[in-house]
């Protein structure tokens, strides 16, 4: 395990020092700074997911607010100034920019909301199957409860120290969360979709939409 962890750290190690290596041959120190950052909250947000301990089943006392500001950190910022870098890079002025940036924001929330809803809504789900409990729709089905309540709920699904998710699974379906984190996964697609309005009719444009169309669809 020792020597499997040094080796991971290398390769991500030398990954890392690839990509630095091509941002440098792009000769745009906006485009390098822009992914430093987020290479930044990436690293940010990371950290703060595996520091939540996973042994206990209790979860931050988060709402959804502050889940979309941490989730932006970890799943959002990459994509939203790659976005907003490839404009920079084509030359085009600060407001595409931002659209290019608001584009890669929302469609990568979009993209995170529907993969934290799919343990509950595939047709076939496993009892033994678990589930992020500090996904989008656990996060506004405890929102909804009440932290207490929520508490309780755990303390009922577990069996001999061992959390049943199949019974969570059950209690958080019959709520609200799972409704509302995906009306949040179309809300966020919807944003997406209105900030390529700003981009002239093409094919590029109608991939990045179709694109958009796929992680909003449930059915």
């Amino acid at each position: 395990m020792q020597f499997g962890n040094k080796i991971a750290i290398l390769s991500g190690d030398f990954l890392l020092a690839n990509a630095c290596n091509g941002l440098a041959l792009l000769q745009n120190t906006k485009v390098v700074e822009l992914l430093a950052s987020a290479l930044m909250d990436l690293i940010q947000g990371v950290y703060h997911e595996n520091s939540t301990s996973k042994e206990s089943y209790i979860t931050d006392d988060i709402g959804i607010s502050t889940w979309k500001e941490q989730t932006f950190l970890s799943h959002g910022a990459l994509l939203a100034k790659s976005c907003q870098a490839a404009m920079e890079l084509a030359k085009h002025d600060a407001k595409v920019q931002d659209m290019a940036f608001q584009y890669g924001k929302h469609m990568a929330m979009s993209h995170k909301i529907n993969s934290d809803v799919q343990p509950f809504i595939k047709e076939k789900t496993s009892d033994s199957m678990t589930f992020n409990l500090n996904s989008a729709p656990v996060v506004l089905h405890q929102e909804f409860l009440g932290r207490d309540l929520w508490i309780k709920q755990i303390g009922e699904a577990q069996e001999k120290g061992r959390l049943d998710y199949a019974k969570l699974r059950e209690r958080i379906k019959a709520g609200k969360g799972v409704t509302s984190a995906i009306d949040l996964c179309r809300y966020h697609g919807n944003k997406a979709l209105e900030a390529l309005e700003s981009f002239p009719p093409s094919e590029a444009r109608s991939a990045l939409e179709n694109i958009v169309f796929a992680v909003t669809r449930f059915s």
